[in-house]
């Protein structure tokens, strides 16, 4: 499923062989950082938002995360830290590439990560732009309404590795119908059946059970201590028909982080799929912000 617009690249990053695709060649760069669920990738989440930054003058950058997309999924890339592990790969890819400040856009799960990143290393990121992450409020300790009969949630829980099982989760974070082409469906259950995909999922979702059990490993992945205080530029946008992570833990997140920007959209939880014209024009017009802020008077 490679589309027009965006070329894709690998480098070695904290020794795992890291699959990426980027487009643009100069300007400012933007990472983004694509959620969870079967056959995700930096692909599959921002097809659309690539070119359209490129255009804008950016040089974006999306990794296929640990145990996503096209990326090693030999044991030694396993996720076994959990979202740490995510976290750490990102600091490893950014210094593999050499970039020394990135803007960050990130959905969900990838909006976590690159909000712990930021936190780790604020001398390294400008700007965020989150998209609809659960993950955050959770890390925030927001409950999550319904979420014993989540759909997406169980769709996660009872996936079977197929592209039914695919189509089934897809169907909870995109409200387009049309944005769900068979041509993504076989895309993402392709990286399924990759080798090794199946054990590193696994190896985070083992990892994901125990942070929820110690408390010195919540601690770790906990922002209720750090997030507030965050004094980096950030704006978070929330899909007003989101069926996975609903608007309200948008809400109760925004209330948390007064300091952040936000806005509610008519979309779905992967909004820059459901939006894409919308979304692009608000990442970049959001991270064109600091392009004025650092130009010389």
């Amino acid at each position: 499923m490679i589309g027009s617009g965006y070329q894709r690249g690998w480098v070695l990053a904290g020794g795992v062989r890291t699959h990426y695709w980027w487009a643009g060649t100069e300007g400012p760069v933007v990472l983004l950082l694509h959620g969870g669920g079967p056959g995700a990738s930096g692909e599959a989440a921002w097809r659309h938002m690539l070119p359209a930054l490129a255009e804008a003058g950016f040089r974006a950058i999306a990794p296929d995360q640990l145990s996503y997309g096209y990326t090693d999924a030999r044991p030694h890339a396993w996720p076994v830290r959990g979202h740490q592990s995510l976290v750490d790969h990102v600091a490893d890819f950014v210094d593999a590439l050499c970039l020394d400040e990135v803007g960050i856009v990130g959905n969900s799960r990838g909006a976590y990560v690159g909000v712990k990143y930021a936190l780790e290393h604020p001398e390294r990121v400008s700007r965020m732009f989150l998209i609809s992450s659960g993950t955050i409020a959770t890390a925030m300790r927001i409950p999550w309404p319904g979420r014993e009969t989540n759909p997406g949630l169980l769709a996660l829980r009872d996936f079977d590795y197929t592209a039914a099982g695919v189509r089934r989760f897809l169907e909870t974070i995109v409200n387009d119908p049309a944005a769900l082409t068979d041509a993504l469906i076989e895309a993402r259950a392709e990286i399924c059946r990759r080798p090794g995909i199946r054990e590193a999922s696994e190896a985070f979702l083992a990892a994901d059970a125990q942070t929820r059990e110690q408390p010195r490993l919540w601690e770790l992945f906990s922002l209720e201590h750090t997030l507030p205080s965050c004094d980096i530029p950030g704006k978070l946008v929330w899909g007003r028909a989101d069926k996975f992570a609903p608007l309200e833990m948008g809400e109760a997140l925004a209330a948390r982080v007064p300091q952040f920007e936000f806005e509610v959209v008519d979309a779905g939880h992967q909004a820059q799929t459901d939006a894409p014209e919308l979304l692009n024009r608000m990442a970049c017009e959001y991270l064109a912000a600091r392009r004025a802020e650092a130009a010389p008077a």
